[in-house]
């Protein structure tokens, strides 16, 4: 398995993408998703000026025509991540990696395997405010964009690590106002800067009046943030979007904290429910199977 970690520090993102995808669909062979990949269906005639990648040189010599092959999975299916760039995603501050880098390398191994499966992929990225949009596109140019902007973007996070909060409800209005097309669309975010769930469950109701399919993220370290697994001190605890502090011990707020996360989180679910979308739990720590593999069960559903 890769150590997707150290890829992150040694690597180009379109590497780690690259590695990510081709072991996912290694072990796609041994799973109920076997028959994922693009099988070959049929020949049509190439038409001038058309990409010669694609023809079939067998045929060719057999006939003296030129040919291109069909594949079963070219759907062009729209595809649309989008990811939560608020300072809360920057946890654990400590570590090398953290809940922006995951929702980032996850981003791209997505597109890299949407761009296999021939599918196209934009990505929109926001905090205060709208930081970055693209369009979908399906080309090579297209996939080596959004690779080179999500390195950038994550770099300058870093160097420029000033305190930024967000208004999702208001940025999925927002957004649901750019994606004109139908799409699958994903969703990365902590979810802690919801202070009105029903705003949040509307903003969601605003992109399934597009006809959208959603998937949303729900990415945390789930040992230190879920359950608070932390070490038995005082710990001075810093609210990364607003700068505010406070010191405390864990064991004073760790079962009132666990309870109301997870009571958060249920609303939030149930509410999500309701516009049929499901709520799923990202954990850091485990990889980006998990997230694979939701694109590639939805893409089966809508196809």
């Amino acid at each position: 398995m890769i150590d997707y970690k150290k890829a992150r520090e040694f690597g180009t993102l379109e590497l780690l993408a690259k590695q990510v995808v081709e072991g996912f669909i290694t072990g796609l062979h041994q799973s109920p998703f076997h028959g994922f990949s693009v099988e070959f269906a049929e020949h049509r005639l190439y038409n001038n000026g058309e990409s010669i990648k694609h023809l079939d040189w067998k045929l060719l010599a057999r006939t003296d025509k030129l040919f291109i092959k069909r594949y079963e999975e070219e759907t062009n299916l729209r595809c649309h991540i989008l990811i939560d760039a608020s300072s809360s995603m920057m946890f654990p501050i400590d570590q090398p990696y953290n809940k922006l880098t995951f929702s980032f390398d996850s981003a791209a191994a997505l597109v890299f395997l949407m761009r296999r499966q021939r599918d196209a992929f934009g990505l929109s990225i926001f905090s205060e405010d709208i930081e970055f949009h693209s369009p979908s596109k399906s080309s090579l140019t297209h996939q080596q964009f959004i690779l080179s902007s999500l390195e950038k973007i994550l770099e300058d996070k870093k160097l420029n690590n000033k305190n930024q909060s967000t208004d999702i409800a208001q940025m999925l209005n927002r957004l649901a106002n750019k994606i004109h097309k139908r799409s699958l669309v994903f969703i990365f975010s902590d979810f802690l800067a919801i202070n009105n769930p029903l705003e949040f469950a509307n903003s969601i109701k605003h992109l399934r009046h597009h006809l959208h399919e959603i998937v949303v993220f729900d990415v945390s370290h789930k040992g230190l943030e879920n359950n608070l697994n932390l070490k038995n001190k005082y710990f001075n605890v810093v609210d990364v979007e607003t700068g505010e502090s406070i010191k405390m011990h864990p064991k004073q707020i760790k079962e009132k904290y666990i309870h109301e996360r997870k009571v958060k989180l249920s609303e939030i679910h149930n509410l999500l429910k309701t516009q049929k979308v499901d709520l799923i739990s990202a954990d850091i720590e485990l990889g980006f199977d998990q997230i694979l593999m939701e694109y590639i069960i939805k893409r089966k559903k809508i196809n």
